[in-house]
């Protein structure tokens, strides 16, 4: 079958691109950089013609409240007006887990009004729910900064490696749309706080992380299990020791 991947040039729309490939469907990279823009619809009507599937792995350029506000609501609107007018039946989107319960985030209202508009699109549908990748372990340290302090909630994170989430995303495609969420989510859980210290420790990353309940995450106050996944999910097989080790 024919895919289109949107974002299908960024960390995971490559690797899926390639997974699909690999598996014989007829994968498309759509990006700005092969004249495929969401925000304006330029290319949009050509790359769809004849795909079955559209996947949905693209992310803001920006994170402030309004740009990426404006980025998922105009993108996702595009795009399903999109999909309809070629005949698309199964769409499917990448969204992070916990996204419902970090409404006080900018980001995380941005993707709770994507996941909106994809429900009430009427195109069969599959929102694929991921834990932190292993690799935004470095910018969830970055947007925690002040100064050469890292504050962090001690809350529990069950993250994920990025080839993992690309097979998840990559399973939905092919198959049937479940007209809801899939989680996914790595083997392993840790303290968040903890976590990061011990990873800027690793590197001889001078900051220190201190604890803090209330320490927002990228604008949101965290509970303990806010970002877990919940007992349905799909656990991946990568350990983060394992990935971490092939970084060195």
């Amino acid at each position: 079958m024919k895919v289109v991947v949107i974002g299908g040039t960024g960390l995971i729309g490559s690797k899926l691109v390639g997974r699909l490939n690999e598996h014989g469907h007829e994968a498309v990279a759509a990006a700005p950089s092969t004249g495929v823009n969401t925000l304006t619809g330029q290319g949009l009507a050509e790359v769809l013609e004849g795909a079955s599937v559209v996947v949905d792995v693209s992310n803001s350029p920006s994170f402030e409240d309004e740009a990426v506000m404006d980025f998922f609501r105009t993108s996702t609107t595009n795009l399903l007006k999109a999909e309809a007018e070629a005949g698309v039946t199964h769409h499917v989107a990448l969204s992070v887990v916990g996204t419902e319960h970090l409404q006080e985030s900018g980001y995380f209202r941005a993707k709770q009004a994507q996941e909106e508009l994809i429900k009430e699109s009427g195109i069969p549908y599959s929102i694929v729910h991921a834990t932190q990748f292993f690799e935004f372990m470095k910018a969830i340290a970055g947007a925690a900064t002040e100064g050469d302090t890292v504050r962090l909630a001690p809350v529990k994170i069950q993250p994920v490696g990025s080839d993992d989430v690309a097979a998840a995303v990559g399973r939905a495609a092919v198959g049937t749309p479940v007209n809801g969420v899939v989680e996914v989510a790595g083997p392993d859980e840790f303290q968040l706080d903890q976590l990061i210290r011990n990873g800027l420790a690793a590197k001889n990353d001078p900051r220190t992380v201190v604890s803090d309940v209330h320490a927002p995450y990228f604008g949101a106050e965290l509970k303990e299990t806010t970002l877990l996944p919940g007992p349905d999910a799909h656990i991946a097989e990568t350990r983060f020791v394992d990935w971490l080790a092939k970084q060195q």
